[in-house]
């Protein structure tokens, strides 16, 4: 196992969790990715390198890590449930339902809508990773 570094890991260990070599295959899986990374792809690389892991271990570990504020929880439209450290920062999607892409969105691109949901309905909304359907650039010019 590759020594991890991880802020999720410091602040688990903090609070008084256990570090198992597998939750920290988990942690390591999730911080390692470029990407948002789901519970099949996090459980694919856990049991190349720990065949006796169980899928659950993978789910309770990511319930944990979202109930503590650790990790966030997206869905792109794809079926699945994506995870993505809140150390990496805050950002949105735009998703195009043609192809597929995928185009991050910098969080201040929201921030007029959570003022106006302030303003006009007194709702304070948590946009804090926020997936937007649409279509992309690209597609709507091959329209």
């Amino acid at each position: 196992m590759d020594q991890l570094d991880s802020s999720i890991a410091d602040k688990l260990g903090q609070r008084g969790y256990r570090l198992t070599p597998q939750r920290l295959m988990v942690l390591a899986a999730i911080e390692n990715s470029d990407d948002h990374v789901s519970a099949e792809e996090i459980y694919a690389q856990v049991v190349a390198r720990y065949p006796y892991v169980n899928i659950s271990t993978v789910y309770r570990t990511l319930e944990l890590l979202k109930e503590l504020g650790l990790v966030t929880e997206i869905d792109l439209g794809e079926g699945r449930v994506r995870y993505h450290p809140v150390d990496k920062g805050h950002h949105h999607h735009l998703v195009c339902q043609k192809c597929g892409a995928i185009i991050d969105v910098d969080e201040s691109t929201l921030a007029r809508l959570q003022d106006v949901l302030l303003a006009r309905y007194n709702f304070s909304a948590s946009l804090r990773h926020v997936a937007i359907f649409g279509t992309c650039g690209k597609c709507r010019q091959q329209q």
